[in-house]
């Protein structure tokens, strides 16, 4: 993917545990990785396997990174309302917030003061319409690369080819859900 000029996106991905939060991260920054990008991953999570807040830093770069931490971002992907109560303050200027509006819904007071946009994705809904409640996290990452461009597609599906290996039987859903995603995504663009 070819750029006029350097691009640094700082994401937050939050969520609860179990909704394949730090998967969907690693997702992201591998098919970064793959075209070439300087990436950070920045897992943070409880003690608790699933149920507790989970939630990772990232940041994607044309440049050197100096820090792992987001502070503001610029794409913030909210999977449910704790998720949402907790960090929708951190979108920055013009950034962009794609919420699992099958599990959370933005205050509209908020909503009017909002310094970027909302993408309001029903992934969920979506997942369960395709087959699996598990593939929630990649309609979210079809449509943030359908919104946002800073990764292809291309590198998304190769990767996640390359990171199912051994897992031939979830490929193909996992495909329709991103396609789905794109689908959402380009939708509400």
């Amino acid at each position: 993917m070819e750029r006029d000029e350097a691009v640094t996106e700082r994401v937050i991905i939050a969520g609860f545990g179990g909704q394949g939060v730090m998967t969907m991260g690693k997702l992201l920054v591998a098919a970064a990785m793959r075209e070439g990008r300087e990436v950070s991953y920045f897992p943070c999570y409880g003690a608790e396997v699933r149920g507790g807040t989970a939630y990772c830093h990232i940041v994607i770069s044309d440049e050197p990174i100096y820090s792992p931490s987001v502070e503001e971002a610029s794409a913030l992907f909210l999977f449910n309302q704790l998720s949402y109560d907790k960090f929708r303050k951190q979108l920055g200027d013009g950034g962009l917030l794609l919420l699992n509006s099958s599990l959370a819904e933005t205050d509209p007071a908020l909503e009017r003061a909002a310094r970027g946009r909302c993408l309001r994705i029903p992934a969920t809904e979506a997942a369960n319409e395709i087959g699996s409640v598990l593939v929630t996290n990649v309609i979210m990452l079809g449509a943030y690369c359908a919104a946002r461009k800073v990764v292809s597609s291309t590198a998304v599906l190769d990767e996640m080819e390359q990171m199912g290996k051994g897992k031939a039987h979830l490929l193909d859903i996992n495909r329709r859900a991103f396609h789905k995603g794109e689908e959402l995504g380009g939708r509400s663009a």
